[in-house]
Parts: structure tokens; C-alpha cells; sequence
């Protein structure tokens, strides 16, 4: 059964406005996300300079975007753990701890493709 609430076009636009706030959001208060959007916008040209064909060029650009998303879904989770309080818990840890991770693979993810495009074997 589907959730009352809205649909169609102003479900969309509504949508749009949320993610809008989010990257803000991330924008203002995640210096990571800051650093890893510079990086990406830096990036961006060489992927399409040095991507020959369409595939190489999404790979090198998707890889770029991977990161962000990764590092916007690591923010929230570090938010959401927050928002419950500053005291120690293992779980909160773990949470913290395994969004990092992500966020660690998603780099990983950047230097293998762009280093098996750029320098093939």
C-alpha cells in the first residue's frame, strides 16, 4: 500500500528541495564533503579529456560521483548518530567507523578506475 502524502509533479519538485537542502547542508557543515566536491569539480575536465568513448568518460566521471554520494550518506549517518547524544556507545562506533569505510572504498574505487583507464594493462 502506498504512503499518502504527494504525487507527481510537486512530489518531484518537493523532492528536488530536500536534496537541494541536503547538499547545502553537507556544503556548510562537512568538510570532507567540501574537499571531495573540489576534488570531483577539479577532476571532471580530465575525465572527459583523457575518457576515450562515452564508457571510459562515465566510468572516470561515475567513480567521481560515487564518492560524493558515499560521503553524503557517511554524513547522515554520522548525524543521525549524533543526534542521540555524545556519550560512548559501541554501536554508535561501529556505525561511525563502517561509514568511514565507505567512504574509504569509494576512493579506492577512484584510483582503481581511473589508474586501469588512464594506464591499461
Amino acid at each position: 500500500m502506498a504512503k499518502p502524502g504527494k504525487t507527481g509533479l510537486r512530489r518531484v519538485i518537493d523532492a528536488t528541495g530536500y536534496s537541494i537542502k541536503g547538499i547545502a547542508a553537507a556544503w556548510r557543515y562537512e568538510s570532507a564533503f567540501r574537499q571531495e566536491l573540489f576534488l570531483c569539480v577539479v577532476m571532471l575536465p580530465f575525465a572527459l579529456w583523457l575518457g576515450e568513448g562515452g564508457v571510459e568518460k562515465a566510468l572516470l566521471i561515475g567513480s567521481l560521483l560515487l564518492v560524493l554520494i558515499v560521503e553524503l550518506l557517511n554524513s547522515a549517518i554520522e548525524a543521525v548518530v549524533d543526534r542521540f547524544g555524545d556519550e560512548w556507545h559501541t554501536l554508535a562506533e561501529r556505525a561511525k567507523d563502517m561509514g568511514s569505510a565507505a567512504v574509504f572504498f569509494a576512493l579506492a574505487d577512484v584510483v582503481v578506475v581511473w589508474g586501469l583507464v588512464l594506464w591499461p594493462v
